[in-house]
């Protein structure tokens, strides 16, 4: 670890600090419907498209009808972007003559776009046309992100609000969501990307030849517009197969640095819009709290980790000098333009979001290193979290903690002044437990069936964590892989889009109804008795629940993967 390094890490997390109160503010504005700097040019628009489409403004929804309202127009997203994969052979802006996408593959990609997964079974640049990429997967970059949105701020109205019997619009919400915050910033952004080098054309691919005289074939497209939303929106599906770490993704060190901005700031945004909400910005900065304290002992752990390279090098290379090919830590799968730090770093925020892109391959990194993304996003990746479900994730976990604060008062628990049953209890619980039963179910599965014992590239207890990673990720809506597992075949395209819908839709419904159920409630005037949620003690007994039920779940299966592995490597074996 260099000073450097942790001096790039510490700009980055003080950016997003200071960037988190102003654009909380603007949010907090455009889901309250209040007049914003972008009214006078959006407004009209916004109300055009609520004529076209029926929406009443004035009309809100019980948790229940926006529940349906949201299924119902991600089943239609799902059809739409299945249909255009496999239409894509006749669909036009289609230069390289891609021909329709395999069955499984076209279910798997379309069930991936519409949870904010976006896990890609493929390779972009042979697979996908220009027409798939820019109406089918940015667009649903947009929709599922907005959708995330939408969701957790129908939470936070939950707390908010008192004997009500509505948590907002969806279609308001998700409308506001697009217009006033993804596609204003998507297209500042996205320019900021074209001056930077990242193309955004529509031209058939490129033929050169090398210095060597070999013919080589060099993709084009659209690239900037559908990378600025898959980091805005943290989906993650890549234009190109090796993701940011691709130089037309992520041409320089200032890109990389703003990829990773893009990555949290909306989800750190959104804890202020949650303080803001419900009276209290100290409630806000204290989940924001809990959120940076595990974010930045992830980053620690992966920096350690990769820093001083692999003590079992020499088993491997007895005939090579270890000290000058690790002098500078294990770069095995990692761009030297960006070096372990910013790689470290991209490494924890992709998985701490819900964010598939990578500029490393976590194939390559250490043991310990790679088994920081996979616990990020066996916790429910609430730390920061995808745009909107890394907020409800740790609201969820933060009602469990006052109900076990209240067992060990002896007092009804509550949290922000609405008393939490037994309902929100079982609901919540729920919701955190679907996580577990999808991840470890389909990787037993996997591991005892030769379908899914084809899959994994390397034996022992690295093989196993391919696989558990890839489940982990596809539960998780993340995207990203460990790169060592084989995906593209009919049993993990067919279980991993069944993981990522089982991820998506099985934890809203709970956590929705327990939105419903709080906004039911009237408030209740703190007292002596009330346990304190906007302190430093409420932020250490939340980080406690969260890793002891993580803990709890996941350990025995980490343990056959990256925590043998890591006792392996230090016995001199690797796999």
């Amino acid at each position: 670890m260099t000073m450097n390094g942790w001096i790039q890490i510490s700009l980055y997390s003080v950016l997003i600090i200071a960037m988190t109160k102003p654009l909380g503010y603007y949010m907090t504005r455009v889901f309250s419907g209040e007049r914003t700097f972008l009214s006078p040019v959006l407004r009209p628009v916004e109300r055009a498209i609520y004529t076209v489409c029926g929406v009443n403004e004035a009309e809100e929804q019980h948790w229940v009808t926006y529940a349906i309202a949201m299924a119902f127009f991600s089943a239609a997203g799902f059809v739409a972007l299945y249909a255009i994969q496999r239409l894509q052979g006749v669909l036009p802006f289609n230069p390289q003559g891609q021909s329709a996408v395999e069955q499984s593959l076209a279910f798997n990609t379309s069930v991936s776009f519409i949870t904010n997964t976006n896990w890609q079974s493929y390779v972009p640049e042979t697979t996908m046309s220009y027409f798939t990429q820019m109406a089918g997967l940015t667009v649903h970059n947009f929709l599922s992100a907005a959708t995330g949105i939408a969701l957790a701020i129908a939470l936070v109205r939950g707390f908010a609000r008192r004997s009500a019997q509505s948590i907002g619009n969806f279609w308001i919400d998700m409308t506001r969501c697009v217009l006033y915050i993804l596609l204003p910033a998507a297209i500042v952004v996205g320019l900021f990307f074209v001056w930077q080098g990242m193309p955004q054309n529509l031209n058939p691919y490129t033929t050169v030849t090398t210095l060597e005289d070999v013919k080589q074939v060099i993709a084009q497209g659209p690239v900037a517009s559908q990378e600025v939303i898959k980091m805005l929106g943290t989906n993650g599906g890549g234009f190109f197969n090796v993701n940011s770490a691709h130089p037309y993704e992520n041409p320089n060190a200032l890109t990389n640095f703003i990829e990773m901005v893009e990555i949290i700031v909306i989800s750190a945004a959104l804890t202020n819009v949650f303080g803001r909400m419900v009276g209290n910005q100290r409630q806000g900065w204290t989940i924001f709290a809990v959120m940076g304290v595990l974010c930045l002992a992830g980053i620690t752990t992966v920096y350690h980790s990769e820093a001083p390279g692999n003590p079992s090098f020499t088993a491997l290379h007895v005939d090579q000098e270890p000290s000058a090919l690790q002098a500078g830590g294990n770069m095995e799968g990692k761009e030297v333009r960006f070096g372990i730090a910013n790689s470290a770093l991209f490494t924890t925020v992709t998985t701490d979001a819900s964010e598939g892109a990578v500029n490393t391959m976590h194939d390559s990194l250490m043991p310990l290193g790679g088994l920081v993304p996979m616990v990020n996003i066996m916790l429910g990746e609430i730390v920061f979290g995808g745009v909107g479900s890394g907020l409800y994730g740790m609201l969820i976990f933060a009602i469990l903690a006052v109900f076990i604060a209240g067992l060990m008062v002896g007092r009804t628990p509550e949290y922000l002044g609405k008393k939490i049953d037994s309902k929100e209890v079982k609901m919540a619980m729920l919701a955190i437990l679907i996580l577990p039963f999808s991840i470890l179910g389909f990787t037993a599965l996997a591991t005892v069936l030769p379908a899914g014992l084809a899959g994994p590239e390397n034996a022992g207890p690295h093989g196993f964590s391919e696989i558990l990673y890839a489940f982990t990720s596809a539960t998780g809506n993340n995207g990203s892989a460990f790169a060592g597992l084989t995906a593209n075949t009919p049993f993990y395209n067919s279980t991993l889009g069944l993981a990522m819908f089982i991820g998506r839709f099985l934890m809203i419904v709970p956590m929705l109804a327990i939105a419903g159920s709080l906004a039911a409630k009237k408030i209740v005037p703190a007292s002596a008795g009330t346990f304190p949620t906007d302190s430093g003690l409420f932020v250490g007994l939340l980080i406690g629940v969260i890793l002891i039920t993580g803990g709890l779940i996941y350990f025995p299966a980490v343990a056959l993967g990256p925590i043998v592995e890591h006792l392996a490597m230090n016995a001199g074996t690797l796999y």
